[in-house]
């Protein structure tokens, strides 16, 4: 096996001047930041694509590897599916925290807030079946690996340092969650290495072709819009299959729990989004996990309890999409 890490992408701000060792200023220095930060593995027998995975919002990498229960994550799971893994830290998010602009790290209270967004439960009980262990520690280990951005967030620098991966490692499949999801369509138009896209929940950052935006979706937890690009842009993600993930406890009408109701909206604009691609001639499909069987998922469907039953999901359509 090969397994190492190393930065893609990011810019260089230099100040006028020349550095003086020994009288240093500002003068004459640099500051490398805005990279993605990788991780790699690449087992003996790969198989011709690799994963490379995007967490969300709060999240990095480490999102991807060992639950918070301490099972396998999927980066284990599919490496011992013969499959190569990147691990990505986004530009100003964990190793990848050095940000070319400043930003403010508020110390605030706001776990109890993170239960109910990603639908553990209401705080403080779970849902009845809930797919995420209930225990001390389980849910100690969870909070303890979100992260803050270091400065301000923004697609396109994500989306850019994407790129550069694909560029670095070629073809492969793009595995997204959350808020990973609108950089991660904006990384797919940008380089033609993207072969295809896994999105679990995404919850923001949905395309759509010029004139064709849906309505802004009021909801109690914040109104959700589309975002508007051309239509040679759009139809980039018309020729690379696509599937969305969504878990459960997601009502059809509007709810008075903002956790909830937050995703009614999420899961209402990527139907439109899936309907929108396959109008225009592309392979996109949604799975509502409910709808086929699978219950008592959370946001954070890939580290769930039953997160081996959902890598077979994945599996199932990479090897029918011919990307594995």
């Amino acid at each position: 096996m090969d397994q190492g890490s190393f930065a893609v992408g990011g810019t260089v701000v230099t100040n006028e001047g020349e550095f003086d060792p020994y009288n240093p200023t500002e003068d004459g220095q640099t500051l490398h930041g805005d990279h993605a930060s990788v991780r790699y593995q690449i087992p003996n027998e790969t198989r011709d694509l690799p994963l490379v995975f995007l967490h969300g919002a709060g999240q990095s990498s480490r999102t991807w590897e060992t639950t918070p229960d301490g099972r396998e994550g999927f980066q284990n799971i599919f490496l011992k599916r013969n499959f190569s893994i990147y691990l990505v830290d986004q530009p100003r998010r964990g190793a990848a925290g050095r940000s070319t602009v400043p930003g403010e790290i508020p110390a605030t209270p706001d776990e109890q807030f993170s239960y109910d967004i990603f639908r553990l439960g209401i705080w403080p009980e779970p849902f009845e079946g809930v797919q995420f262990p209930n225990d001390e520690e389980s849910l100690n280990q969870y909070f303890r690996q979100m992260t803050p951005n270091t400065g301000e967030y923004d697609e396109a620098v994500i989306a850019d340092s994407m790129s550069s991966l694909f560029d670095e490692i070629g073809e492969g499949v793009l595995v997204t969650h959350s808020q990973g999801g609108g950089p991660g369509w904006r990384t797919a138009i940008q380089n033609d290495n993207v072969q295809g896209v896994v999105a679990f929940e995404p919850g923001s950052g949905f395309v759509f072709p010029e004139g064709e935006v849906p309505e802004t979706m009021p909801s109690i937890a914040g109104d959700l819009s589309g975002v508007e690009i051309s239509q040679e842009e759009f139809n980039e993600l018309t020729e690379i299959p696509i599937i969305i993930y969504y878990g459960d406890n997601i009502p059809e009408e509007p709810s008075d729990n903002p956790g909830q109701d937050n995703w009614r909206v999420r899961l209402d604009m990527a139907e439109i989004w899936v309907d929108t691609i396959n109008e225009h001639g592309g392979d996109a499909t949604l799975v509502h996990l409910p709808e086929i069987g699978i219950t008592g998922n959370t946001h954070f469907l890939f580290s769930d309890l039953n997160n081996v039953e959902i890598a077979d999901q994945m599996s199932e359509f990479l090897s029918e999409k011919e990307l594995d």
